[in-house]
């Protein structure tokens, strides 16, 4: 049996304001740090052998804290495979007035569809293309092994992973939002197939 354990991290500077964020390096809110030390909170009791996270701060302070309120070390791989979903020129941009200007449907389709790519940026599909070989070259050998694996990241690097874990189709995933701060629970048996799935 492994564990594998997600999150994506607390609430941050632009989610507050209400910006596409995308690779841009914003830290977290005061509640996006409360929101990370709660999600420790519940991991208390949980045995962790390794951490994965990306390459920007809101990721890696959400894990800092989680670890720091569970009490625990362990080692911390940083990736680029799970940097947010890169936005290109929507990054910065306030989401409301964005749509104003695109039309909200335009925007719709380029926040939450498979593969349409916003203006100079990433589809999920593109995002999902990067996260998944990652998670099955490198992740899945060690849940193999029997290891359990938390990984804190981003609302679309997660999704995209979901999509793999979960058998998650295109149509069905552009409905899927996941929540900030809030660990996710992939319980599964020897062979990596998928026991239980819950939210803490």
């Amino acid at each position: 049996m492994a564990l594998l354990i997600f999150v994506r991290h607390g609430q941050s500077l632009y989610n507050l304001e209400n910006r596409f964020t995308g690779i841009l390096d914003v830290p977290l809110t005061d509640l996006g740090k409360e929101q990370a030390k709660l999600a420790g909170q519940k991991l208390i009791g949980y045995d962790f052998n390794i951490a994965y996270t990306s390459m920007l701060t809101r990721a890696q302070e959400s894990l800092q804290i989680i670890l720091r309120e569970m009490q625990v070390t362990i080692p911390i791989v940083k990736n680029s495979a799970f940097n947010e979903r890169m936005y290109g020129s929507l990054q910065g941009l306030n989401k409301d007035e964005t749509a104003k200007k695109y039309g909200f449907a335009q925007v719709d389709i380029w926040r939450r569809s498979y593969d349409i790519c916003p203006p100079g940026g990433e589809s999920l599909l593109n995002t999902y293309q990067r996260v998944v070989p990652y998670y099955k070259t490198v992740i899945e050998p060690k849940l193999k092994m029997g290891q359990n694996i938390l990984l804190v990241a981003h609302g679309n690097s997660l999704r995209a992973l979901m999509m793999y874990l979960e058998n998650i189709n295109p149509l069905d995933i552009v409905k899927v939002n996941i929540p900030t701060g809030q660990p996710r629970v992939y319980d599964f048996t020897d062979e990596i197939k998928i026991v239980a799935v819950k939210y803490l």
